[in-house]
């Protein structure tokens, strides 16, 4: 019989993950250790559970929602027979099976997205490159409204508002008692479009010195005569406290968005951000870049 202490995260401790997304990868992790001692088969436990190896391989990866008989039913199959142990899993199924505060949203979110909200709040750091707009979770509301409508207030689609208001939401992650800590490299390019019209973008210029001077938020920009050499798209690193969480590269294209999460991959965009962090200014001297932008564009002079 597996103990508590070995294969069972602690739904209320540190080890337990806070967003519904990364619990159910938790989740599928201890319940994938528990299979793999027990020297069962993703096929017989799938058969078990009165489905298949596909899904049990999905329930591991924690892609799709639990259900509590099929857990318990694992359960059993896998040798765990103590009640308190296995009320633990059941309150783990309950409570990855909470919406997260996101899904009142899906109807302007596609799904892709929603599973990137998802481990965005779970994320203990988040890092990220841009070179075409300012990160989401640092945009101001009239900022994002310039880009939701594409710079046609008149002509915009009817939920406009409302994935601008998710957009704001999503920023409570940098705020709070344990705030998620975010290191942002900029490309100077983004501080001169002028998205929204001056004074849009010299409100969020503002709002960047601002967010710049929190101890969880570290912002560089990379002078444009270094722009585009360490490279050559925009990509953002989450990064999870929980060991059972691996790191995840996220790049966002015109149709969708891919997740790389092998050693290789966040290994080579891990590097491509030590790159940029050493092309970019230090943190001071890109708030003193920002501010010297921030004059011109007072000034007109863009």
């Amino acid at each position: 019989m597996a103990t508590s202490s070995q294969s069972t995260p602690d739904p209320q401790g540190s080890a337990f993950a806070r967003g519904s997304t990364a619990r159910r990868i938790v989740l599928g992790t201890a319940l994938r250790r528990l299979r793999e001692r027990a020297n069962i088969s993703r096929a017989d436990a799938g058969y078990a559970i009165r489905s298949s190896d596909s899904k049990v391989s999905r329930l591991e990866l924690g892609r799709v929602a639990f259900k509590e008989r099929d857990v318990a039913d694992l359960l059993t199959m896998y040798g765990i027979t103590d009640g308190g142990e296995r009320e633990t899993f059941l309150e783990m199924v309950r409570q990855a099976n909470q919406p997260g505060w996101w899904r009142r949203y899906s109807d302007v979110m596609p799904n892709w997205f929603q599973d990137f909200v998802g481990l965005e709040e779970s994320a203990s750091r988040i890092q990220a490159y841009e070179l075409q707009f300012v990160p989401g979770l640092l945009q101001t509301e009239a900022y994002a409204r310039s880009i939701a409508t594409r710079g046609r207030p008149d002509f915009a689609p009817p939920d406009t508002e409302r994935r601008i208001h998710l957009r704001m939401q999503r920023q409570s992650i940098l705020t709070g008692v344990n705030p998620t800590k975010l290191w942002v490299v900029i490309d100077e390019s983004v501080l001169r479009r002028p998205l929204g019209g001056r004074r849009v973008l010299r409100e969020q210029i503002e709002h960047l010195l601002e967010a710049s001077r929190r101890p969880n938020i570290t912002i560089q920009v990379v002078p444009k005569h270094l722009s585009g050499y360490a490279a050559e798209g925009s990509f953002t690193i989450l990064r999870f406290a929980e060991p059972e969480l691996p790191d995840v590269v996220y790049i966002e294209h015109l149709g969708g968005a891919i997740y790389l999460d092998s050693l290789d991959d966040i290994e080579l965009y891990g590097r491509a951000l030590d790159r940029l962090a050493v092309d970019a200014e230090t943190p001071d001297q890109s708030r003193q870049l920002m501010s010297k932008v921030l004059a011109d564009v007072t000034a007109g002079d863009l």
